[in-house]
């Protein structure tokens, strides 16, 4: 009687353990499955390359007070044009670039947003431009949402 016992023991433990492996198997078996497009308002679980900051916070449009809403860098400082410069040329050189010194890019191939290109100076460096007018920042600003170069020399404006 003992050893039918064991064997419906030993019967009845196999079976549990079978069946607990068919669903181990079942559950855990890679299943292949479509996932969706991260939403805007989903957040990426990895930090993200350089050239992602730079694809997506070029620019920023930042509210300002009396001015309205602005366009600053990712960092929130101001970002100006100057109005002896023409489309995809700057005219700012020398003692003008110590006051006014140009929003830089690292080169031409970025990706950057909607009415952003990337110019070439005449010293070879490039520069971020705002519908094709060379950006800057002033000296004189030394924190974000500061806009104390807007109108400087009848020139100078903060970009809307």
């Amino acid at each position: 009687m003992k050893t039918l016992w064991t064997i419906v023991g030993v019967i009845v433990v196999l079976a549990i353990l079978g069946y607990g492996g068919y669903r181990l198997y079942h559950h855990y078996t890679y299943k292949p499955s479509i996932a969706p497009a991260m939403t805007p308002t989903q957040t990426m679980k990895s930090k993200p390359t350089e050239a992602m900051m730079q694809e997506t916070t070029v620019i920023k449009m930042t509210p300002s007070g009396k001015l309205g809403t602005i366009v600053t860098d990712s960092k929130g400082m101001t970002l100006y044009t100057y109005a002896k410069d023409t489309t995809g040329v700057s005219n700012c050189s020398g003692g003008c670039l110590k006051a006014w010194p140009a929003y830089a890019a690292p080169s031409q191939n970025v990706t950057v947003p909607a009415n952003v290109t990337v110019i070439k100076r005449s010293d070879g460096t490039f520069q971020y431009a705002w519908k094709g007018m060379p950006l800057y920042y002033y000296i004189s600003d030394t924190k974000a949402g500061d806009v104390t170069g807007n109108g400087v020399g009848g020139v100078w404006s903060v970009v809307k």
